[in-house]
């Protein structure tokens, strides 16, 4: 999968969510936008929605298939759902 397609893909359904929420109406996004952590975009449930978006999209209009919350991705150093940058390059790897 290329990257420039999975960070479209997140960032897509990070709109989508946001927009379910009403939160960060009118605001810009980008790879650098922080998912989880200080500063955070979203709240828990807000992630859930996230990964769950994701993996459906990614399914249905890609027709990739992808585990985002794993134990895999449970147990890394640095969680997988920093930044959307990372998001995707997680996906790009889980996608190989």
């Amino acid at each position: 999968m290329q990257r420039e397609l999975a960070v479209a893909v997140v960032l897509e359904s990070l709109r989508e969510v946001l927009e379910f929420a009403d939160a960060h109406e009118g605001q810009d996004f980008d790879e650098a936008t922080v998912l989880v952590g200080p500063e955070a975009t979203l709240d828990s449930l807000g992630v859930v929605s996230l990964i769950v978006e994701v993996e459906q999209r990614l399914e249905m209009e890609h027709e990739v298939s992808v585990t985002l919350a794993s134990d895999k991705a449970m147990s890394q150093r640095s969680s997988p759902f920093r930044t959307v940058g990372v998001l995707a390059d997680y996906i790009c790897e889980l996608a190989q």
